[in-house]
């Protein structure tokens, strides 16, 4: 149940949310709201693939 919730929770962030590694941003250079939402991707991902 868990992972299917993370898998559409992740299909729903690829449409709605930026992806900042196809506009170039760098991490080092990344605005505070770019990095809570990369950072958001990135948990989420990894819970989906658990």
């Amino acid at each position: 149940m868990k992972k299917k919730f993370f898998k559409f929770l992740s299909k729903v962030n690829s449409k709605l949310l930026p992806s900042f590694t196809k506009k170039g941003v760098e991490l080092e250079k990344a605005s505070k709201l770019q990095m809570a939402i990369f950072a958001y991707k990135l948990w989420v991902t990894k819970n989906a693939l658990d």
